[in-house]
């Protein structure tokens, strides 16, 4: 049995994105905020882009002889 008094309360709230999105979850916080949802996350919206540093990816596909799409 779960003891009385000491649990936070478990409400719906609104979860808010830089992007405008707007999420109705239940959680102990109220109105959260957030920068990068699954509407505007790279990874969820296939547009993720390939930051080659230093020219990492182009070292990495000549050791590979893997040619470019």
């Amino acid at each position: 049995m779960v003891k009385a008094g000491i649990h936070p309360n478990y409400e719906k709230t609104t979860i808010k994105c830089a992007c405008g999105n707007v999420i109705e979850v239940g959680s102990t916080r109220k109105n959260i905020s957030v920068e990068v949802c699954s509407q505007c996350h790279p990874f969820f919206t296939g547009k993720q882009k390939l930051v080659d540093t230093g020219g990492r990816v182009e070292r990495f596909r000549r050791k590979f002889n893997i040619k470019e799409n």
